[in-house]
């Protein structure tokens, strides 16, 4: 099983990226990986989506790591997209990544595929469930199947979603846990 998980933080040792290793260190067995979604975005041509072909074309990212990243989606049995709350939605980062599908929704290339939502907040209830559905919805539009946390802990069925420091946050680590168990025994 291969898990990629998409980081939408301009940080990579931050908050979300905790999140995402300490869900991927319970996936035993299964290859993960994390890549950057500004990192990504910054490699295409043109970093946020314009339109500039109908259908799109790909001439934006062609060549470049946001298509390298693209493929790693296309080919991973399961995906989480994770971001920090930015004015009560995901960062601009992983917005643009979604933007850039275009090409890909036309295609039906995640169609079906499983996904998961991750957020982190600068403060409980500072808008980690509404980012968690902005992702969700953003999938949705893909096609993607959208998979919560397994119901081992009673709520958070969602995703993941904590506060900062992430570290310090005991339930949402627990939440961790509780969606790797969800992903290692998702029927494919």
């Amino acid at each position: 099983m291969y898990i990629l998980a998409i980081n939408g933080s301009p940080d990579n040792n931050g908050n979300t990226a905790f999140l995402l290793k300490e869900i991927l260190s319970h996936c035993k067995g299964a290859e993960c990986e994390i890549v950057n979604a500004g990192e990504a975005v910054a490699s295409a041509r043109q970093p946020f989506c314009v339109s500039c072909s109908n259908p799109c074309s790909k001439a934006c990212f062609k060549g470049t790591m946001l298509e390298e990243v693209f493929d790693k989606i296309t080919r991973a049995d399961f995906v989480i997209f994770a971001s920090p709350v930015y004015f009560g939605s995901m960062s601009a980062q992983l917005k643009a990544l979604f933007d850039k599908t275009r090409a890909i929704r036309g295609e039906k290339l995640w169609l079906g595929k499983p996904m998961a939502a991750v957020s982190v907040g600068a403060s409980k209830y500072g808008g980690e469930e509404r980012t968690v559905d902005h992702i969700q919805s953003c999938a949705l539009v893909l096609g993607m199947h959208v998979i919560g946390n397994s119901s081992e802990l009673g709520m958070g069925h969602f995703g993941v979603s904590a506060h900062r420091p992430a570290d310090k946050d005991e339930y949402a680590i627990a939440q961790c846990k509780s969606l790797a168990n969800a992903i290692i025994n998702h029927k494919f």
